[in-house]
């Protein structure tokens, strides 16, 4: 029982309060729009503490929550054959980015991270949706997937450029969040087998990665009733300009 606070306690109880709170917003965020939990986590738990304590602190709300995502839409064979080059992809760029960057800790994860940020804020307030035809996906997703696996591996963040790929196959609604919470589900796990084959995950990170999930779980739920109340195309241009900001503050503090 004692494994689950460890890490907590190092930080101090005023930081934990920090990292509830995080997690409380994340989940809100995942909820009112379907995705950006582990994002608004790496990119606000990034400026308290190492990129891969943050990483490993998502590793469990990350994974449930898009597990509860995933299993809801009734599409998932489908796109688990539609998508499958792209996942495959997605492990072997994270493999390979764990082995060959061993997902650094210092000011140079920290500025990567904020690059992956500001980037995708961009692409979200400015780029127009991708349309993606079937033709290119044989050859678009594979390497979609290994470039999400290499940013994966350096920053913690697993959405460029998967999330604007996805959206750019035209999928109804309910495909379009099954494929996301695929995706994240799967860029999770590949995430976490990267941090324990480098020694960034141990008793004491997973112990805290559970305690986060309740607050995840309170701010989804959340989320999801404040989407029925408040426009949520305003809600995620809000959610780009924070992500834009916070991505800058991180290139330019480290």
């Amino acid at each position: 029982m004692a494994a689950f606070f460890t890490l907590y306690q190092d930080l101090g109880w005023s930081f934990s309060v920090l990292v509830m709170l995080t997690f409380l917003l994340a989940g809100t965020v995942k909820g009112v729009i379907g995705m950006g939990l582990p994002t608004v986590a790496m990119g606000l738990l990034g400026v308290m503490m190492l990129p891969t304590q943050a990483a490993a602190l998502l590793l469990i709300p990350s994974t449930l929550t898009n597990f509860w995502q995933l299993a809801t839409g009734g599409h998932l064979r489908g796109l688990c054959v539609r998508l499958w080059p792209l996942l495959l992809m997605i492990v072997i760029g994270t493999m390979i980015g764990s082995y060959t960057l061993g997902l650094g800790n210092g000011h140079g994860m920290a500025r990567a991270l904020g690059a992956a940020l500001f980037v995708y804020a961009l692409c979200g307030l400015f780029l127009p949706t991708l349309n993606v035809p079937p033709a290119a996906e044989r050859w678009l997703g594979p390497l979609c997937g290994l470039v999400t696996g290499l940013v994966t591996s350096a920053t913690g963040v697993f959405v460029i450029p998967a999330v604007p790929y996805i959206q750019g196959l035209r999928l109804d609604r309910n495909e379009l969040v099954q494929a996301l919470g695929l995706s994240f589900t799967v860029s999770t796990l590949a995430l976490g087998v990267g941090l324990f084959w480098n020694g960034a995950v141990g008793s004491a990170e997973m112990g805290a990665s559970v305690l986060a999930l309740l607050p995840a779980l309170l701010g989804m739920m959340f989320g999801q009733w404040l989407r029925q109340r408040i426009s949520a195309l305003l809600f995620k241009r809000i959610f780009f300009i924070g992500m834009a900001l916070l991505g800058a503050h991180l290139m330019i503090a480290g």
